[in-house]
């Protein structure tokens, strides 16, 4: 579709631009006289003047914004609004000049090169469905936001060569008819293509009773992302759970479905969950990607000592080691490179998960099905007549999925598992709690490892500061040596471009390894407490979760604030 614009004489923008005290005239003249040896094309006369030095796109822009009494933004600083961008396609932001950038109540923002031209707002109008409020952005910005967009909007392709047959690939822009170029089908776009850059680990589509909003979760701590209007929910969950195979029409019950998709040369594997909820179905979807590189036990961030320990457990022939702490702490990872360290040539290695999170060359996984009745205690006994040497367990949830893996360890294997404790001496106390018999609890268990993830300071804008050793000695456990008068920390900073000014980049492990020694034996036959048990192991040499944390702040690797939130 061509658009017209209403025609203007050629001096105008330069007569402007002379009046605001911007240009002279001879510059004007020779600025002209330049143009008349070109064809006359839109905007030519602007750029011409910026090539000649003689004003900046800012001044342009500026005396744009003055002429149409509208406001001029930088998007470089400007909040802009990925819902809002979604709601045209990149190829009608070229063919308008325009981006939109946010909503002002029920109206569109939308920066634009010509604010003036009424037809190109009319069309902005009926494509939107929203009300128009033009702003003035600058030539080179327009341009650079509506390629971001564009390669965002791009960035998730069908790939079906060279695939596995069992995995499913969709394309977000894929659609029936037109479907790639509607509103919702670009957003969903946009918000998976822009959680993968910022390895978001969770997207969060929230509705309420006037809003909608996006949340991504970012080294374990949810961030505000977008605010789509509230209208566009219906279509945006209905695009995803087609996407993920799921029934569009039900919207009364959970649903769970999945799907896997190329964003530029990863392969990302989605989980989707719905949720109904009082304003609408909400969706969650899970992000991991595939390709990602294994994390090494040394990249965890246990303290050298700690891990050397961990390493010993690792490495016997047969015993129940244990990885504990609340959901979303890093267990499955850790028992990934767990698995990466023992010796799969010589070794039967298999798992039973659910999900399978990460796929491992030289190990048998397998997933947990229900509804076909395969579940940790079934899959665990048909994994028993495998002749396994080395067995992993997702999650220990209930007595049978237990009792197996602690008889499996009695029988001459090593296993592997995970359990929901705060702390490493709880997960005795659990077991006892699921009926376990503690003399089992006692013969076969070599270690529980409890750990948290805690945000690791950005290295680039990190601020340092001094606390006073009077305060420092307030602080249980925190390390200090006997003639320091204060101490050097530090905490985030404003927030910098590698961090997405958050302060923070990445995550590291805080631990405590409580290991099942003669005296943790005897404790746990004695059926004793969990505060026993935890005193015992921390006067053998057990640091605590807290102690940890505390050393790595020390280290100037994360914050006292952030220990403090992740350590009861």
């Amino acid at each position: 579709m061509s658009v017209k614009r209403r025609p203007k004489t050629r001096d105008f923008l330069g007569r402007r631009l002379v009046n605001a005290g911007v240009l002279t005239e001879q510059q004007l003249e020779e600025a002209l006289k330049k143009q008349s040896t070109r064809s006359n094309e839109r905007g030519l006369l602007g750029g011409i003047l910026v090539q000649l030095g003689f004003c900046s796109e800012a001044d342009i822009a500026g005396v744009i914004a003055e002429q149409a009494g509208i406001a001029l933004v930088s998007l470089e600083d400007y909040p802009v609004d990925a819902a809002a961008m979604a709601t045209i396609s990149p190829a009608d932001c070229r063919r308008y000049d325009a981006l939109p950038i946010g909503f002002n109540d029920d109206r569109l923002i939308v920066a634009m090169r010509h604010p003036s031209d009424i037809l190109a707002l009319d069309d902005l109008r009926i494509l939107t469905g929203f009300e128009v409020e033009p702003v003035v952005a600058t030539d080179s910005e327009l341009e650079l936001f509506i390629k971001r967009y564009a390669h965002d909007s791009m960035a998730v392709e069908h790939e079906e060569e060279e695939e596995e047959e069992d995995v499913s690939l969709s394309d977000v822009s894929a659609g029936d008819g037109d479907g790639g170029e509607r509103p919702a089908v670009q957003l969903a776009n946009v918000i998976i293509s822009q959680a993968v850059s910022a390895k978001a680990s969770d997207v969060h589509i929230e509705v309420y009773e006037k809003s909608l909003r996006v949340r991504f979760r970012i080294d374990g701590v949810l961030h505000d992302v977008m605010h789509p209007p509230r209208r566009m929910h219906a279509s945006l969950v209905s695009r995803i759970k087609v996407m993920a195979n799921l029934d569009i029409a039900e919207r009364r019950i959970p649903q769970d479905g999945r799907m896997t998709l190329r964003i530029e040369d990863k392969i990302i594997d989605v989980r989707v969950a719905s949720l109904p909820a009082s304003f609408g179905e909400r969706l969650t979807l899970r992000l991991l990607d595939r390709s990602a590189r294994m994390i090494t036990l040394e990249e965890l961030g246990g303290a050298p000592e700690m891990l050397e320990k961990y390493r010993e457990m690792i490495g016997l022939p047969y015993g129940f080691i244990l990885v504990t702490g609340p959901t979303g702490s890093g267990k499955s990872t850790t028992l990934y490179a767990s698995l990466a360290n023992v010796d799969r040539e010589e070794q039967n290695v298999i798992t039973v998960e659910d999900p399978v999170e990460r796929r491992m060359e030289g190990i048998s996984q397998v997933q947990i099905n229900p509804r076909a009745g395969l579940t940790f205690a079934s899959g665990l006994r048909s994994i028993l007549r495998c002749d396994p040497d080395i067995i992993m367990v997702g999650e220990i949830r209930d007595y049978d999925t237990a009792r197996i893996s602690i008889e499996s360890a009695l029988t001459g294997h090593l296993v592997f598992a995970t359990l929901h404790t705060n702390d490493a001496a709880g997960a005795i106390s659990r077991l006892a709690e699921m009926d376990i018999e503690p003399y089992l609890t006692a013969s076969s268990l070599a270690c529980v490892l409890a750990q948290r993830l805690a945000r690791v300071l950005c290295s680039h804008c990190k601020e340092p500061y001094e606390m006073s050793r009077e305060r420092a000695e307030q602080i249980v456990d925190f390390p200090l040596e006997p003639d320091e008068e204060s101490v050097t920390l530090y905490r985030p900073g404003p927030g910098c471009v590698r961090c997405s000014t958050t302060g923070y980049a990445g995550r590291i492990g805080v631990f405590e390894m409580l290991i099942m020694t003669d005296t943790i034996q005897e404790l746990t036959l004695e059926r004793a407490s969990t505060g026993q048990i935890r005193k015992a192991a921390i006067t053998e040499g057990m640091k605590t979760l807290r102690q940890d944390g505390l050393l790595k702040v020390r280290r100037g690797l994360t914050s006292l604030e952030e220990i403090m939130r992740v350590v009861l």
